[in-house]
């Protein structure tokens, strides 16, 4: 893809699993732990409100098709607009 993303990166109040520093992309990936989804929705309002764009997949459709999760990813490198909401997606 041409970049880097760290994993673990402290940013503001929070710790993103995997951000992109140069392209402001921030990826989350979630298991079946996640239980508070209204905390997760005003943490990634606070990345967009700082200028980061959140990617939030479920762990299952990341370790299922790696490559879609990937392509996506790409997308969201290349035309932001285009990416569909990677939680609606099935596993």
């Amino acid at each position: 893809m041409g970049v880097r993303f760290r994993r673990q990166e402290p940013i503001g109040p929070f710790i993103a699993d995997f951000a992109c520093l140069k392209a402001r992309i921030i990826v989350e990936v979630d298991g079946d732990t996640h239980t508070d989804p209204a905390r997760d929705r005003r943490r990634d309002r606070w990345f967009q409100d700082h200028g980061w764009f959140v990617l939030r997949f479920w762990d299952e459709y990341v370790l299922d098709q790696t490559d879609d999760a990937l392509n996506l990813i790409d997308l969201a490198l290349h035309d932001r607009d285009a990416v569909p909401d990677p939680l609606n997606l099935e596993p």
